[in-house]
């Protein structure tokens, strides 16, 4: 699933991933293993709260290579196709 994030357009960051989340942006979010507990409680919180499917990555540097980036990533959301 990973690989949807290298062909989509996609979001990395918590602050960006929430305002997407509460805009109604996102078809899916991404969300690392060895993130901080209590930001991975409230992000799966905000996914149920807006009906988003959550993915686990393994761990944030895997997450952030996905992402085409240098660092790791606590979470990704993936954009829903444009019509």
């Amino acid at each position: 699933m990973l690989e949807d994030l290298l062909g989509g357009e996609c979001v990395v960051g918590t602050k960006q991933v929430q305002k997407a989340l509460a805009a109604g942006m996102l078809q899916s979010v991404y969300i690392a293993e060895d993130v901080d507990s209590h930001l991975r409680a409230k992000l799966m919180a905000d996914c149920e709260r807006a009906g988003v499917a959550m993915v686990s990555v393994a761990s944030m540097k895997q997450l952030g290579k996905a992402c085409s980036i240098e660092v790791g990533a606590a979470c990704a959301g993936l954009f829903k196709p444009r019509t």
